[in-house]
């Protein structure tokens, strides 16, 4: 949801995109100036000039020794600073997964976006014994899952544009394949503040979502509750919406956004 692809939504720059190229190759390998320009296929002058912009923020240096480049300070503090926003929201959430999944019997999730997908890093497992059974790092297309609708409701149209340029896969029946459906069920879903996935990835498998806010009221993640789609439907898809909604409301209040979910945003 978050990036681009030039087709919709903001045009990418391209001193950013290459600035990314070297920074990617770097990454996979150090290697010098001319290597790196040949690996990213620019000129070595262009790679020049975006090199040194980067070093002398930090984001790369040069080994006196050999001229190679290596990935530099900066984007270790980056990333030690993204590690520990993903300790706190777990941190955060956890406690909400587990009272859902005491109040449920089922299993209850944290999941993130990442561009037409989300991905679980979270779960309080349901102790029945037939139980939905996700693994952590598991990605599921955004469109047909109820914690991906939950975030793309609240998030800028042009993301939702994007999502629907690429191709909305059919993976059961149920799932929704055009812009349409998909627009009305988003609309939907701002106005109660939860999304339903009603067998749309999985056949047999019913999923409750309710999106995360960060502080600025942007969706951060959501969480939900899964199981199969006859015991799901025996508690109430409202009632269980209306409680994930709460736990979600509660979580997004300590992260410090607003109270509520922005119904109608």
């Amino acid at each position: 949801m978050a990036r681009t692809n030039g087709t919709v939504g903001p045009l990418p720059v391209q001193s950013v995109g290459r600035s990314l190229d070297l920074l990617e190759a770097i990454a996979d390998e150090e290697l010098g100036l001319v290597a790196l320009a040949k690996r990213v296929g620019f000129g070595p002058s262009t790679a020049y000039r975006l090199l040194a912009t980067l070093a002398a923020r930090g984001y790369v240096t040069r080994s006196a020794e050999n001229g190679t480049y290596r990935l530099g300070p900066k984007l270790l503090e980056m990333a030690a600073a993204a590690r520990d926003q993903d300790v706190r929201l777990r941190a955060i959430v956890h406690p909400h997964l587990r009272a859902l999944r005491d109040a449920t019997g089922e299993t209850a999730n944290l999941v993130m976006a990442d561009d037409d997908a989300v991905v679980y890093v979270d779960q309080a497992e349901s102790p029945q014994s037939v139980r939905l059974f996700t693994t952590i790092g598991r990605r599921v297309p955004l469109h047909a899952s109820g914690g991906g609708k939950a975030i793309a409701a609240f998030s800028p149209p042009a993301a939702v544009d994007e999502l629907v340029a690429g191709g909305l896969a059919r993976l059961t029946e149920r799932t929704l394949v055009t812009s349409r459906a998909l627009g009305d069920e988003l609309a939907r879903i701002r106005a109660r503040g939860y999304a339903i996935d009603d067998e749309e990835y999985e056949t047999g498998v019913v999923c409750v979502a309710a999106a995360l806010r960060g502080a600025d009221g942007e969706p951060v993640a959501a969480v939900t509750v899964s199981g199969p789609a006859a015991r799901m439907r025996g508690h109430g898809l409202d009632a269980l919406g209306a409680l994930v909604r709460e736990h979600a409301d509660r979580a997004s209040a300590d992260l410090g956004a607003g109270a509520a979910t922005p119904v109608g945003h």
